[in-house]
């Protein structure tokens, strides 16, 4: 399987992430739960709902965490009888990601952890400079979503480069 991404700085840092923790399943989304990057899914609306879901449980357990400890939990994670998920808080200088993942016997918490530190390390690294851009109006939001789902299967319409184009979020 391939990993399909919205924007080329993300790919290098999810795919090796993915094939050092033996991921099943791996989607990096921005916490309103636009997708950013993602291996292992094969339909969009899974790949959809799967980001719906990360995002409440993200800011649920963040809210959950700052009621508790004062202050927000930034992994969670829960084993199942054949597969494990994880879900942790990716900060970077310029936005905050969250990150899911789906794993079986073949990897284990300890490894996803340590690949997990070392994935929001090259994120960090591999991010582009700041730009300024115009906000994202709410006329242009299903449009947005629509072309970023489909430059993450591969689907997008190409530039004059003969190149997907990409969506960009300062």
């Amino acid at each position: 399987m391939r990993t399909h991404v919205a924007e080329p700085w993300i790919e290098a840092p999810l795919q090796t992430f993915v094939d050092d923790a033996r991921a099943l399943f791996a989607l990096l989304l921005h916490p309103n739960g636009q997708v950013m990057g993602q291996f292992g899914f094969t339909r969009a609306v899974d790949v959809m709902a799967a980001c719906a879901l990360a995002a409440a449980i993200h800011a649920s357990a963040g809210e959950l965490g700052r009621e508790l400890d004062g202050k927000p939990f930034r992994e969670m994670y829960h084993a199942g009888k054949d597969r494990q998920i994880f879900i942790g808080d990716v900060p970077t200088t310029r936005h905050r990601f969250v990150f899911l993942t789906v794993f079986d016997a073949e990897s284990s918490l300890g490894l996803v952890r340590i690949y997990f530190q070392e994935l929001c390390a090259l994120l960090e690294n591999a991010q582009p400079p700041a730009t300024v851009q115009a906000p994202i109006s709410a006329a242009s939001l299903e449009h947005d979503l629509n072309r970023n789902l489909a430059i993450l299967f591969g689907r997008a319409p190409r530039d004059s480069n003969g190149s997907e184009s990409s969506i960009s979020l300062a």
